[in-house]
């Protein structure tokens, strides 16, 4: 794993640990494998010690339409503000507050926004390995 693939994967699990994600962690110096639920002390290895963890992410055409319908009333809650809005920074402010609820949203479903699954920086959730089913 290249420096600039960690700093954007540690970024992205930084932003997930409220939401208990999950994660596939390599210990670099034994090679031992386990699936854990990454919290803070799971940060502190893996930027001390060179371990590979890959987190286990939904792809975002997995959304189902209750989850769809969520994320579109995101939006949707912050539009009369928007068009009553005065002056432009107001929008602005009101845009930056619908990018980080959406965000969060996408955090707290455990769905791959930043397109890790493509950059092999995380494992692709299928039925048969979802460790987020109850």
């Amino acid at each position: 794993m290249t420096q600039e693939d960690k700093s954007i994967l540690l970024k992205d699990l930084c932003a997930r640990v409220p939401y208990h994600p999950k994660g596939h962690v390599v210990n670099a110096c034994n090679g031992a494998e386990c699936d854990e639920w990454l919290t803070c002390a799971t940060f502190t290895m893996f930027t001390n010690v060179t371990n590979n963890c890959r987190l286990y992410l939904r792809p975002i055409f997995s959304m189902t339409e209750e989850e769809k319908e969520e994320l579109k009333q995101i939006s949707n809650d912050y539009l009369d503000e928007w068009e009553n809005a005065k002056t432009p920074i107001e929008r602005l402010k009101l845009d930056a507050k619908v990018s980080y609820k959406r965000a969060m949203f996408y955090n707290s479903h455990h769905i791959d926004w930043n397109n890790l699954i493509s950059k092999d920086l995380a494992i692709k959730v299928t039925k048969e390995n979802n460790p987020y089913e109850e």
